[in-house]
């Protein structure tokens, strides 16, 4: 088999894929993140040949196997969203948990950060992003204390934006179960990232690669994710010119024992497709 790792990351599911799967199988793995790539370098190293990692977006899949020769492949992964060791390096100014620069970049060579964001766009267009990206039901007192802070002085690290979020909203939200500027974090990180706008194109894209009885195995993070790929399969399993069959009617959720083990596990819902021959539709 040759599977396509679309967001290889930190090589988890293509280190547990690989060990599993016959010694003829090969994976090609794809990430915008060098940092990410190259710690799956050495994780997979033993795998050999059988590996190739590619640095791009899941969004030019087909240019990127074209170049290593590659027209079919028989299964497909995705796993949207931030990895832990991400998310955990202050460096990249993922999290509000501890103090770093407001970048975000999954790609830190190119495109905008957070910080360029938050500190040029206009007060209606950074309330947009917070509402449609976070669902933040805050959206515009929060992109309003922005524009009011980044006046007084710019703001530059991910300590600097939790607390003016913090200061823009009532007390009982600010003291809630989720914290107050998660959303917010998460809004941004999408726009920056463009990550939306690539997940259908990228999904039908897939399709046109993967061999049949080849299977898509997505995993997504939160409802807006999750209601793209749905979405997305549903409109390629129905009609004359249905090209997939979906094998998960309900996504599948981690169990309370993943949860307990990895609390970062529990939002994580997971849809399978597989490809029909050509003419079977």
């Amino acid at each position: 088999m040759t599977v396509l790792d679309c967001t290889v990351g930190y090589g988890g599911h293509a280190d547990l894929i690989l060990e599993a799967s016959a010694p003829g199988t090969r994976l090609i793995g794809l990430d915008r993140d060098s940092q990410a790539l190259a710690f799956s370098k050495e994780r997979l190293v033993r795998f050999g040949e059988r590996v190739v990692l590619l640095q791009g977006n899941h969004q030019d899949l087909k240019r990127h196997l074209a170049g290593v020769g590659i027209s079919k492949v028989d299964g497909v992964i995705f796993d949207f969203g931030v990895s832990s060791p991400q998310l955990d390096d202050p460096a990249r100014g993922f999290s509000f948990q501890q103090e770093g620069p407001l970048d975000m970049r999954m790609d830190q060579t190119t495109g905008p950060t957070a910080a360029e964001l938050v500190n040029t766009y206009p007060e209606g267009e950074l309330a947009d992003i917070i509402f449609q990206h976070g669902e933040e039901r805050y959206s515009r007192r929060i992109a309003r204390a922005i524009v009011r802070e980044r006046e007084r002085r710019p703001i530059e690290t991910t300590g600097a934006l939790a607390s003016v979020i913090a200061g823009s909203v009532p007390s009982s939200y600010r003291h809630g179960r989720l914290h107050c500027a998660t959303r917010t974090f998460q809004a941004l990180r999408i726009a920056v990232n463009r990550e939306l706008e690539s997940l259908e194109p990228s999904l039908r894209d897939v399709v046109d690669v993967l061999a049949p009885g080849g299977r898509i195995c997505a995993i997504s993070f939160h409802s807006l994710e999750d209601r793209i790929v749905k979405h997305t399969f549903r409109s390629l399993a129905q009609g004359p010119g249905a090209r997939l069959a979906i094998l998960t009617k309900k996504p599948v959720v981690p169990t309370e024992e993943e949860c307990r083990a990895n609390p970062r596990a529990r939002s994580a819902k997971l849809r399978v497709a597989e490809r029909l021959p050509e003419g079977m539709a």
